[in-house]
């Protein structure tokens, strides 16, 4: 689908620049949402039809990451499904993350008994060594949109055998991403898939399913009928990690990430780093390679706000965030405001 037929389905207010907090539905996933909370409302059917939606946005979220639906686990928060991934390492294990990782990513190995060292971002491949467990990161930092040199993690870990956890959540949708080389990759879809709160995946690969503990065991997360009585007997694939999805959320969910499919998010990426790169290049910055763009100005958000631009203020800079439903006016008006 051509980019500027499918953004006629979006129909942002002008000056919404703030996708990296939350991102704006399709009109399909808004009339999908609609309807179900009018069945809600009247009793109309079982809640089995809304949560079909489940498994329509479990394969259409693999699609966009390149994996199969068997190796997706569906739940509502990216701490929510790494929590277990923490929690089934042993105590005292030594995990490295960036010192401005987001603390999605940061608090589920903290509240543990492990060896948490944190460093900055650029420092990350060489800080892995043989003592290392698990390295922890973002493949797009929430708080200035730098993009992760993954590949360099990545194969630093494999050479010292430590488990490679990344957090996509800044970088799928606009980035185009492969989840095989990691070991677990974590989304939550609220932001650049924008699918409502409470919507999340996790990628876990199936050479280390074995090795984490699904704390979260649910009669969802069972093979079979498993609603009633013992023994505990879980999915084998990655769906026994799954919590019982939010229904609604994943009503909407599905025809947004079908969507996103469809349109494919090469077309996103090069339209959403042209529009960053336009607003660079309108304040004199060099261009990048993120979506994200960070402006150190002491008065650069009430700038904004005076224009009717939305952005968010992250580590004293204002973060503006360019998405597919981004318009060479909003970036214009955007670059007036602070010149």
């Amino acid at each position: 689908m051509n980019l500027d037929e499918a953004v006629r389905m979006w129909d942002p207010e002008p000056g919404w620049l703030n996708t990296a907090s939350y991102g704006i539905p399709p009109e399909p996933a808004l009339e999908a949402l609609q309807s179900a909370l009018a069945e809600w409302r009247r009793g109309a059917n079982g809640w089995d039809k809304w949560d079909r939606s489940t498994g329509r946005a479990r394969n259409a979220f693999a699609r966009l990451v390149g994996v199969a639906s068997d190796d997706v686990a569906v739940g509502a928060s990216a701490s929510q499904v790494l929590a277990p991934v923490a929690a089934s390492l042993p105590p005292g294990s030594r995990v490295v993350v960036p010192d401005i990782e987001q603390t999605s990513n940061l608090f589920p190995w903290l509240v543990h008994d492990l060896d948490v060292r944190t460093v900055p971002p650029s420092k990350l491949p060489d800080a892995i060594d043989e003592r290392t467990d698990a390295v922890a990161f973002s493949l797009v930092q929430s708080a200035t949109g730098e993009v992760a040199a993954a590949a360099e993690i990545v194969a630093a870990a494999r050479a010292h055998g430590a488990l490679v956890v990344a957090d996509a959540t800044q970088a799928v949708g606009w980035l185009p991403v492969d989840a095989t080389p990691f070991d677990v990759l974590a989304v939550s879809a609220y932001k650049w898939l924008m699918c409502p709160r409470g919507t999340a995946f996790c990628y876990v690969s199936p050479a280390v399913r074995d090795r984490i503990r699904p704390l979260a065991a649910n009669w969802y997360a069972g093979e079979g009928d498993a609603s009633y009585g013992p023994p505990l007997r879980l999915a084998k694939d990655a769906r026994r990690f799954d919590i019982a999805a939010p229904w609604f959320s994943y009503v909407a969910a599905a025809p947004t990430l079908e969507l996103l499919v469809e349109i494919g998010i090469a077309q996103i990426h090069d339209h959403d780093v042209r529009m960053a790169n336009r607003f660079r290049a309108g304040l004199g910055m060099p261009p990048g390679d993120s979506a994200i763009v960070t402006v150190p100005l002491p008065d650069a958000a009430e700038r904004l706000t005076a224009a009717g631009i939305r952005a968010s203020v992250r580590n004293g800079a204002a973060r503006l965030a360019f998405h597919l439903y981004t318009t060479e006016t909003d970036v214009d008006t955007a670059i007036t405001a602070l010149t």
